[in-house]
């Protein structure tokens, strides 16, 4: 039956991490509630959401739940996971870590392979995900006009990406030197580069910089998109430098931006300069600014 699931995700060109995830989850739901897909019932499904509450994370729960409600109400269209029956769990709202330039500085000052400092230079001077940056082939860059092509980057979409000039010098004597015919920047044998030793690549630079907080490969991401907003890039053209469908989503940077909160005067220091100016008038005209 699920291969029906498989079917319908592939026909609607959904991404093969996605079809995976939809279907590990449909199987363990199945193998937990011990019943054929036909049988199954809304209290079924509260029940596994039950089981799977103190167990993983409410992301998690979610994705789990969206993976239940395209099978039953899409594929096999049972109304068993009507949103007034299901409330989808909260998640949290937690700011995206942003590294500061003086720490993306040191990150990519560390990696003594020249393909790993790229592999840095590239999440960070254009803004990719790391799934994005992996798959990133030769053919897809234009040295020339300092631009490059995202292909099936999130929700199965293309974009255009700026690179960065520095970034350019590099790759150019990279690939002036690279042997072999694999069509992609961060290659090893016949393909390219996983996500996961991406991360680790990541990781270890962090950790040889003396950054002590966890760095990941998201935060070179999200450290672009901030530090192009404090340099007073325009939001919308943010948001499309980074492939976000929604501006909301580009808008989680305005809230981790020091920038602006720099600029502001502690009510506690205006109050003490005040005390200090009445105590001594001539320490306005001592050069403290208000």
């Amino acid at each position: 039956m699920l291969s029906k699931l498989e079917t319908e995700l592939k026909i609607r060109n959904y991404s093969p991490r996605t079809i995976k995830a939809y279907l590990i989850h449909n199987r363990k739901f199945l193998e937990f509630i011990k019943k054929s897909p036909e049988e199954i019932t809304t209290d079924d499904v509260k029940s596994y959401m039950a089981f799977l509450s103190d167990r993983v994370s409410a992301r998690s729960r979610n994705l789990v739940l969206s993976s239940l409600a395209y099978f039953y109400s899409k594929v096999l269209k049972k109304n068993i996971l009507a949103r007034e029956e299901l409330e989808r769990p909260k998640i949290g709202k937690k700011l995206p870590t942003v590294l500061s330039r003086d720490e993306i500085e040191k990150l990519i000052s560390v990696p003594k392979n020249f393909k790993h400092r790229i592999l840095i230079k590239m999440m960070y001077g254009s803004g990719l995900r790391v799934s994005e940056c992996v798959k990133i082939k030769i053919e897809d860059i234009d040295l020339q006009e300092k631009t490059g092509r995202v292909q099936g980057g999130k929700g199965n979409k293309d974009r255009n990406i700026y690179l960065s000039e520095d970034c350019i010098k590099d790759i150019q004597e990279f690939l002036a030197t690279r042997k072999g015919s694999n069509p992609y920047l961060f290659n090893v044998g016949d393909h390219h580069i996983c996500a996961r030793q991406a991360q680790k690549i990541v990781q270890h630079s962090a950790r040889e910089a003396g950054i002590k907080r966890r760095v990941f490969c998201h935060a070179l991401r999200s450290s672009y998109a901030t530090h192009l907003l404090e340099d007073g890039t325009d939001i919308r053209v943010i948001q499309t430098l980074l492939g976000h469908e929604y501006l909301e989503t580009t808008q989680i940077y305005t809230k981790v931006s020091t920038a602006q909160l720099k600029k502001v005067k502690s009510p506690l220091d205006m109050l003490l300069y005040q005390k200090k100016n009445k105590e001594n008038p001539q320490y306005e005209d001592s050069g403290v600014t208000k």
